[in-house]
């Protein structure tokens, strides 16, 4: 296994072990969705996976948390309905706005998908310890909570849409600056 071995910086020296020792699940990963996936490309399984953490999410964030255009991400949504994997309904709170969900297909699909890692992994884990198993299970549990959180900590906060009372749409409306101070309003000079 390749290490890199720095005593100044532990995390980086295990994050080159970890990277290394990687590989094994990475190929079970890839193997399987190999063999359950030849309707849909991985970035369209990508978008799929995402629905169904976010059921109803729309484009935007879709192409957000795919880190890809929206005009992508649309056409990518396209051929994922055109394939009856994903539906588009109105959104509940505007109607322009179309929320994605997952069809049965889409489900089905998953499902095999993950009975087949899981059946390889069962394979590999089978010749392992119950000790190794059980730290392996332990860290990969501490390294998906921490990611998690360093995920939502670093998620960009979307601003919601507020019309004020009276709004016709026609006028820009900018708040009068503040003096952050005390909070009052600044008189804005030109």
């Amino acid at each position: 296994m390749a290490e890199l071995h720095d005593p100044r910086d532990p995390a980086l020296s295990t994050a080159a072990a970890l990277d290394a020792a990687a590989g094994a699940l990475l190929t079970v990963w890839e193997a399987a969705r190999e063999r359950t996936t030849s309707r849909v490309s991985g970035a369209q399984l990508r978008a799929v996976m995402v629905v169904e953490q976010h059921d109803g999410i729309n484009l935007r964030r879709l192409a957000s948390r795919l880190d890809m255009l929206l005009s992508s991400a649309s056409r990518l949504c396209d051929r994922l309905v055109a394939a009856g994997m994903l539906e588009r309904e109105p959104g509940r709170l505007d109607r322009r706005e179309i929320a994605l969900h997952l069809t049965p297909e889409a489900r089905r699909l998953l499902t095999e998908l993950r009975e087949d890692r899981r059946e390889q992994l069962a394979r590999i884990l089978s010749g392992m310890t119950a000790q190794g198993r059980e730290a392996l299970l332990h860290g990969m549990r501490e390294f998906d909570e921490t990611a998690r959180r360093q995920e939502a900590e670093s998620a960009p906060v979307e601003p919601v849409p507020v019309r004020p009372e009276g709004f016709d749409g026609d006028e820009a409306i900018l708040p009068a600056p503040r003096d952050w101070s005390d909070g009052s309003p600044v008189a804005r000079t030109a």
